[in-house]
């Protein structure tokens, strides 16, 4: 197993947990100069993949069409996580469009966070399939489908032209053979791709640094959908989660994934990182991003503190009493 250690759990200083993980990170000339516990193997997206499965909606004028504020754009790209805002934005974008609940694939849901969700079941309200986390992306989906003619019926199967229009760019930016892409089908119903974590640095990379585009089209909407993952950090997560939290560093872009995948990248650094924590745990991500921002020494303490506060440095017991640490193990430099 080539897996590294990335966070470990200590209770009364014996080692109880630890975490083991892959990653990859590549500079401006996408040569790679960190990998770490790497076995080479595709990794799926999941819905790191956002940002590249938006780029259809975002590459036509429907979101100028029909007045498609910043905030509701947002969501094509988001993992919403069904806070108040969350839903006014999703009820005020599906009036909009010329678009049906009924014609998402995604399974009816409860709001995500805790508290939004107890105050909606509450209520007597039902699950909707406009709550799911993946519904926004869904509604790109169709919507891109309507800018291109495309039909609805099966808009989420591997063969249908709008998902293989996504696994061209996924192909294209990720400087991957699209024959070698694995595809596998997500929780939300829509096809999933998986490539080495090495090319979805490389992906990554030219999100953050668009000027590695060639394509002129493909560069001018990777310009719009990242500048609104910054503007409208708080949609693409929520409040005390790590993609808001990173998305509010202007310098900033990111995306995390189911099962453990997150993927960054740094504007002015010209560098992209893309990781796994092998047993799916997303609990890891801030520990192990700030440490890595701190052995690059990234020049903004401000987001690493910010990401600081997401995940304790120890251990509570159920009184709240310290009884442990929690650290970080991953070496990057």
């Amino acid at each position: 197993m080539a897996y590294s250690e990335f966070l470990k759990e200590y209770r009364s200083g014996l080692m109880e947990n630890v975490h083991y993980g892959q990653m990859s990170a590549v500079n401006l000339a996408k040569e790679e100069f960190v990998s770490v516990g790497q076995d080479y193997e595709p990794v799926y997206f999941r819905s790191a993949a956002k940002p590249f499965q938006a780029i259809p909606i975002f590459m036509t004028d429907f979101i100028e069409k029909y007045e498609i504020t910043s905030t509701e754009s947002a969501l094509f790209l988001a993992s919403q996580r069904g806070e108040i805002y969350h839903q006014e934005a999703l009820t005020s974008l599906l009036e909009k469009i010329p678009v049906g609940e009924n014609d998402l694939i995604c399974a009816a849901s409860y709001p995500l966070n805790e508290e939004p969700k107890t105050l909606y079941i509450q209520q007597g309200f039902q699950k909707r399939k406009l709550l799911h986390n993946c519904a926004g992306k869904h509604l790109g989906f169709l919507t891109a489908c309507l800018a291109n003619g495309y039909n609805f019926q099966q808009y989420c199967h591997p063969d249908h032209p709008l998902q293989q229009m996504i696994k061209k760019y996924i192909a294209y930016l990720s400087d991957y053979d699209e024959g070698k892409i694995r595809t596998g089908i997500d929780g939300c119903g829509a096809p999933v791709f998986a490539i080495p974590l090495k090319n979805m640095a490389i992906a990554y990379l030219k999100l953050a640094r668009p000027e590695l585009i060639d394509d002129d089209q493909v560069r001018e909407a990777v310009k719009k959908l990242t500048t609104v993952m910054n503007q409208e950090n708080q949609i693409i997560a929520a409040e005390n989660f790590i993609c808001t939290a990173l998305l509010k560093d202007p310098n900033i872009v990111a995306k995390g994934g189911a099962q453990g995948v997150y993927c960054f990248a740094l504007r002015n650094e010209g560098v992209s990182f893309a990781l796994k924590i092998m047993n799916g745990s997303e609990s890891p991500w801030p520990n192990v991003i700030a440490s890595v921002l701190e052995q690059i020494q990234y020049s903004n303490v401000e987001t690493i503190e910010r990401i600081k506060t997401l995940s304790p440095s120890f251990v509570r017991n159920d009184a709240g009493h310290e009884v442990g640490e929690i650290v970080s193990a991953i070496k990057i430099v």
